[in-house]
């Protein structure tokens, strides 16, 4: 593949991309304390299956899912792009991780909650995505981009009772809907790493990577997000104990439970 006009760009960390991430773990912070308080009785109970719940629940993972594509791209794409290739062990040390958390999660989950355990949860999705979407760095962005609508757009039309065992549940395409406290599967979700994917190679090709890296977001709730999205694995697997502990403890001391 040719060169783009990016050379401005040098690699590395991109101030914007923690900070979005940040952002998104806040909110999905927020997201998950409602949940506790319906748990607790506190919140109007089902309202976590309210329509506005069910849409900020999706446009959450779904800014994480954009955001793993786009990362994977600025991680591996644009070496892919210029010629080079993945960069195989860091890839590897980051999906170990990524595997583990999941487990982990599985686990815990199955042990708390095993009506609604999660078995393919945000990071199962962000695993298994991260293995397919790396063939996709090797194509054009625009390709990309068409793959990623296509996920995203027909799992209606290809959902089918063959994939109806629950061996096949993490595909999405199946006739059931399991229940999960966290169900993210293949299609549509993996369709947003593709878009991410995308979104980076289309960035590096029409040299916008630069302007992208330019802003230094060096003010103190900046520094923050930007913290928060570096360390986006142990933020996510720490704030809901964390969190759960801190509400527990407030409604003890207050005579609520």
């Amino acid at each position: 593949m040719t060169r783009s006009n990016d050379s401005a760009y040098g690699g590395g960390r991109i101030a914007l991309v923690d900070l979005a991430r940040g952002v998104a773990l806040i909110a999905m912070t927020a997201f998950h304390f409602t949940w506790d308080l319906e748990m607790f009785g506190i919140a109007p109970r089902d309202f976590m299956a309210s329509t506005g719940m069910i849409v900020s629940a999706r446009l959450i993972a779904g800014s994480f899912l954009f955001l793993v594509g786009f990362s994977l791209f600025l991680a591996h794409g644009r070496a892919v792009a210029e010629g080079g290739s993945i960069r195989w062990r860091p890839f590897f040390k980051r999906l170990a991780q990524i595997l583990a958390a999941a487990a982990l999660i599985t686990i815990a989950t199955w042990y708390a909650t095993p009506q609604a355990f999660i078995f393919f949860g945000i990071l199962h999705a962000i695993a298994l995505g991260s293995m397919l979407a790396l063939a996709f760095l090797y194509l054009p962005w625009w390709l990309t981009a068409v793959a990623g609508l296509a996920v995203l757009t027909l799992r209606d039309t290809l959902r089918t009772e063959v994939l109806d065992a629950p061996i096949w549940w993490w595909s999405g395409l199946s006739r059931i809907t399991p229940l999960s406290n966290d169900y993210v599967p293949v299609f549509p979700f993996f369709g947003l790493i593709l878009l991410g994917v995308a979104a980076g190679g289309f960035a590096w090709r029409h040299g916008l990577l630069a302007s992208l890296a330019r802003p230094r977001l060096d003010n103190a709730p900046a520094r923050l997000l930007r913290f928060i999205g570096r360390h986006s694995l142990i933020y996510y697997l720490a704030h809901q104990p964390v969190m759960l502990a801190i509400l527990y403890s407030v409604l003890w001391v207050t005579g609520y439970i």
